[in-house]
């Protein structure tokens, strides 16, 4: 390696880990409370820091006293290693957590601390530091440090060996980390006993070698209560982290390979050098853009860093986000099979849902999976067996023991589901609303108690959700068939209306035949009826919404047309009547409001009675007041069963006419109030604004139907 090369080289290595322990320095202080072992911790944590920065130092002025000093610190960092190692070796002899024991460091790690330092103040190294290939040294200070990177694994071969073995999940990613650090120092001086000299590149590899093991002490820091130290390290970033120490791991390997095909190729070096290059670049994007590589990097993390297989918080959110982006029931049906999949590392799956005459099990959606058609019967094995239990059904282990699924037998046509693996029921309280099946995952994945009490838990989301809207939907075509019978309610209302005035036509017609002014008068009623028929058959096809647009209606010509016409069915109506009192609305719709109300006055009082209409304003709204001396109502009448739909008093009558006409009313703005004692009589008040209340900003008109 030549000079500038092995400076750039030192540069990086040191200066990596100098910046990453700095930082994982900082993290624990933004975490910190105060106890011994985390106070040794930091400690260890900022000696290591700064030896890195020292052997930046040492490459910067080789001939000064950083040499000795970079010793002094790797011999610093060493003692308060082993002192931290120590603490926990004494804490995890009690059956519990490391929390229960007072850290005593002991006796023994501070001796060998002792023969460190005194290694270092006592024994050179040799010369001073220089940048050369060879740096000659003494037997006996490579042989001390080499017994102190021996005594590191002794301590932490102890610390896994002697932990309980419900606290050894927390205490082996340091185990793992802190073992690779000390067996890199073996190797190092090891090498260096046996040439005499240290390796400059091995030296110059020693603090990558520190700098990697930073992600296996924030797991631990952060699974081991007993520190005290609130860190908390999520399973993205250990993913990432164990990611890129993969990818570290594979350019290294390749560089490697690279220079020994070129130094050892002969002449085809170079072109095979750039050709395995490429291989490799090909290899990387490969597993990069793979998703079994990113499912069996997600299990090995899981399985290996973290005590439980899954982050409940990130599952359940990301679980409930992706049921709730849709709405319709198809997009819904596959975003259940995906959320369900996605927590097994499954690629694809089919959903099987109950048929509407519940005559079985039909499939509705599928994602990533070939098109199935089987149906489960309601009363199929399958279905039985997933109601009655719940259970979680793998069909390889049921293949393979049956006895574990008592009771089930699988049916034909789950042999022909494409790479068929797991069998999840939807229950939905008690109810089967259906099931899913999902495919092989990519990676493998040992199907514990975990995973199915996650699958059943999410599985009864799902189903409530798929049930939730399904009612939504059921609910939608009521209201659907609500307003067609609602509007059908009018329309027949409104016909027999139509066809009392033909039969009095009829009646009339033999007695008055040769009388011209009889002969008009029935050629203008056939007229109106079928004009009015017209537009009810216009109505059914266009729905409830009326068709015409609401306009200016002279309420005091309406109400005059309405009195002329029940004229000949009672006695004159005595009428007091404002002029030029307008409102928004459409005439017709009022005229047949206000004559069913005229009508309903009569129909209750009797010959000797009176009905009388008047017609007034009221600051911005227009009062039209029918009052009667009929028969009148009762409170409880008129307060729970007026203006309901099919409730009335008549012989003959639907008991629409009032509820039609309140809803209209109610519509454009207004309001009916009712006033009535029985055997007095009733007085009713419809309320409109004005036309030119309701016509200006903010006014109260609500033009609906």
């Amino acid at each position: 390696m030549t000079e500038s090369a092995f400076v750039t080289a030192a540069f990086g290595s040191y200066g990596l880990a100098a910046v990453a322990y700095l930082a994982f320095a900082v993290r624990l202080a933004l975490g910190w409370r105060r106890s011994p072992r985390s106070m040794l911790l930091m400690a260890a944590t900022l000696a290591t820091a700064l030896w890195a920065a020292s052997g930046i130092a040492v490459v910067r002025w080789p001939l000064s006293p950083a040499w000795p000093a970079a010793i002094a610190f790797d011999s610093l960092r060493y003692a308060i290693w082993f002192a931290f190692l120590g603490s926990l070796l004494n804490g995890v002899r009690h059956p519990g957590n490391l929390a229960k024991s007072a850290p005593r460091i002991p006796w023994w790690a501070i001796a060998l601390v002792a023969a460190g330092l005194v290694a270092t103040l006592f024994l050179r190294d040799g010369e001073p530091f220089a940048l050369t290939l060879d740096v000659e040294g003494r037997t006996t200070t490579f042989g001390v440090r080499l017994a102190l990177a021996v005594v590191g694994l002794i301590l932490v071969e102890q610390l896994i060996r002697r932990a309980h073995p419900k606290a050894r999940w927390a205490i082996k990613p340091l185990c793992m980390g802190m073992g690779g650090v000390f067996g890199f120092d073996l190797f190092f001086y090891a090498d260096a006993m046996l040439f005499g000299a240290l390796d400059l590149d091995i030296w110059v590899a020693r603090a990558i070698a520190n700098a990697l093991i930073i992600p296996f002490l924030a797991v631990a820091t952060a699974r081991n209560t007993g520190w005290t130290i609130e860190m908390h390290m999520s399973r993205g970033a250990v993913f990432h982290s164990t990611a890129l120490l993969l990818s570290g791991v594979f350019l290294l390997a390749v560089a490697g390979a690279g220079y020994f095909v070129r130094y050892f190729g002969g002449d085809w070096g170079h072109a095979l050098q750039i050709e395995l290059s490429f291989a490799a670049l090909l290899a990387a994007v490969l597993m990069i853009s793979s998703g079994s590589f990113r499912s069996k990097l997600r299990v090995f993390v899981s399985k290996h860093f973290f005590s439980f297989r899954y982050d409940y918080r990130d599952v359940w959110l990301r679980f409930t986000r992706t049921l709730s982006v849709e709405s319709s029931p198809q997009a819904l049906q596959e975003s259940v099979i995906q959320s369900l999949a996605d927590l097994v590392e499954s690629p694809g799956g089919a959903l099987w849902l109950r048929n509407d005459g519940n005559d079985g099990f039909r499939p509705v959606a599928r994602w990533n999976m070939a098109a199935v058609d089987a149906v489960e019967p309601s009363n199929g094995p399958l279905a039985t067996f997933l109601e009655r239990t719940g259970w979680v059904i793998d069909l390889g282990e049921c293949a393979s023991d049956p006895a574990r699924y008592p009771g089930l037998g699988l049916p034909a046509w789950t042999s022909t589901v494409p790479s068929a693996w797991l069998v999840i029921p939807l229950l939905s309280a008690t109810d089967l609303v259906g099931f899913v099946i999902l495919s092989t995952p990519r990676a493998l994945i040992e199907i514990n108690w975990e995973v199915r009490d996650l699958l059943k838990t999410a599985s009864r989301q799902a189903a409530s959700y798929l049930r939730h809207v399904s009612a939504a939907e059921a609910l939608l075509e009521a209201r659907k068939f609500d307003a067609f019978n609602r509007m059908s309610a009018f329309v027949v209302h409104d016909l027999k209306n139509l066809v009392t005035q033909l039969s009095l036509m009829l009646r009339n017609a033999e007695r008055h035949q040769n009388n011209p002014e009889f002969q008009r008068d029935m050629l203008a009623t056939v007229q109106n009826v079928v004009e009015h028929m017209n537009k009810l058959v216009l109505q059914l096809r266009t729905g409830t919404t009326l068709v015409e647009k609401p306009h200016l209606v002279d309420l005091e010509n309406v109400v005059r047309r309405v009195a002329s016409a029940k004229t000949g069915n009672h006695a004159t109506i005595p009428l007091e009547l404002a002029p030029a009192t307008c409102t928004l609305g459409h005439e017709e719709r009022l005229e047949h409001v206000i004559g069913h109300l005229v009508q309903n006055a009569q129909d209750a009082t009797a010959e000797r009675g009176d009905v009388s209409v008047r017609l007034f304003r009221d600051g911005h709204m227009a009062v039209l007041e029918i009052a009667d001396t009929g028969v009148g109502m009762s409170p409880e009448f008129v307060r729970d069963r007026l203006f309901k739909p099919f409730e009335t008093t008549k012989a003959a009558g639907m008991g629409i006419g009032d509820y039609e006409s309140s809803q209209y009313v109610t519509g454009i703005g207004g309001r009916i109030t009712i006033d009535s004692t029985p055997d007095v009589g009733t007085r009713v008040r419809v309320v409109l604004p004005l036309a030119d209340a309701a016509a200006a900003p903010g006014g109260a008109l609500r033009v609906s139907a």
